[in-house]
């Protein structure tokens, strides 16, 4: 990969921790593919999920990013969106088809683990 592709990933990735969904949303309109990652095995999704950046998270996933995708360490968009306390992102990766026991660890493991009862909530609604 050249030089100015690497620069533009990282770009991409930046946007998707920021929470730029405009700037994002055009580089996607361009041709970005939705399902990009990074060395470590984040997508957009993930990192805007993490980030707690739900119009973004809303964006790619009508993009058609995959919402069970699951990074290096087993982590997945939906779990990273429970962690950032993020309702919207979680109800909209579960609406997507997010398998909650999906990853590692899972959707539940990590409502457990830190426990978050409002988040255990959603996933127990959107179950």
């Amino acid at each position: 990969m050249d030089q100015a592709a690497v620069e533009l990933a990282h770009r991409m990735f930046d946007l998707a921790r920021e929470g730029a969904a405009e700037q994002l949303a055009a580089y996607l309109d361009a041709g970005v593919p939705v399902g990009l990652t990074d060395p470590k095995g984040d997508t957009l999704l993930i990192l805007a999920a993490y980030y707690g950046h739900d119009a973004v998270v809303a964006d790619l996933l009508a993009r058609g990013a995959a919402p069970d995708h699951t990074n290096d360490r087993g982590q997945t968009a939906l779990a990273a969106a429970l962690f950032a306390r993020s309702a919207p992102s979680v109800t909209a990766l579960l609406a997507a088809g997010a398998d909650p026991h999906h990853g590692s660890p899972s959707a539940w493991a990590t409502v457990e683990h830190f426990d978050l009862p409002d988040m255990r909530a959603l996933l127990e609604a959107g179950a």
